[in-house]
């Protein structure tokens, strides 16, 4: 489990965007920072991940197809940043909201625009999932916990800061660019329970 908190970012060093799945090599001190173990969970771009071997500047994480087809894994190159953030202890502060690592879509970037020091910055909303995505709600894209400041019928907008800009990859996005999107697990819960209810069985 994570909290959308991202700790760093990390540069890809190997991954075949091509290949349905693989190994991917990604440039970061971090979990040397944090001390890993081989086996711990990792998000990368909001992907829960396992470290399977780590040095002083870069770990490795096996990559299986269902990964690759349900994530923007699929339109990453070398070179490109990911997001990155070790599973959350039980010990620690929970700062934004509980985040499982595991992707529901993949959508486009569909505008972006400068609000004094804010960007706003749109997705579309496929329906399917619209349920689950409500104003002042949570949401991760790549990773990062926010908050969601409108919804429409085919897109949702968030608003980013200064510091989330710079200390994550969002900053680099351009219209139509895919990122990684998980609802809010609480939500997921509330609506499974309310469509039990609307349908109960015999």
């Amino acid at each position: 489990m994570f909290t959308g908190i991202i700790q760093g970012t990390g540069r890809i060093r190997h991954w075949d965007p091509t290949a349905t799945s693989g190994r991917m090599t990604i440039t970061s001190s971090l979990p040397r920072q944090w001390h890993s173990r081989i086996g711990d969970s990792i998000a990368v771009n909001g992907i829960c991940l396992t470290v399977i071997d780590y040095n002083d500047h870069e770990f490795n994480v096996d990559v299986m197809p269902e990964t690759t087809q349900r994530t923007n894994l699929q339109q990453v190159q070398p070179g490109n940043t990911v997001n990155i953030e070790p599973a959350l202890l039980v010990t620690q502060q929970l700062d934004g909201h509980f985040v499982l690592g595991h992707v529901d879509m993949t959508v486009p970037v569909t505008k972006i625009a400068q609000e004094e020091n804010a960007v706003r910055m749109q997705f579309s909303l496929p329906a399917r999932y619209q349920s689950e995505v409500v104003e002042k709600g949570s949401v991760a894209v790549n990773g990062v916990s926010l908050t969601v400041t409108a919804v429409t019928a085919a897109e949702f907008e968030i608003s980013l800061i200064p510091h989330t800009l710079q200390q994550t990859n969002l900053g680099q996005l351009a219209v139509g660019d895919l990122v990684n999107v998980e609802t809010d697990v609480l939500g997921k819960y509330v609506n499974g329970r309310m469509q039990h209810d609307s349908n109960p069985t015999n």
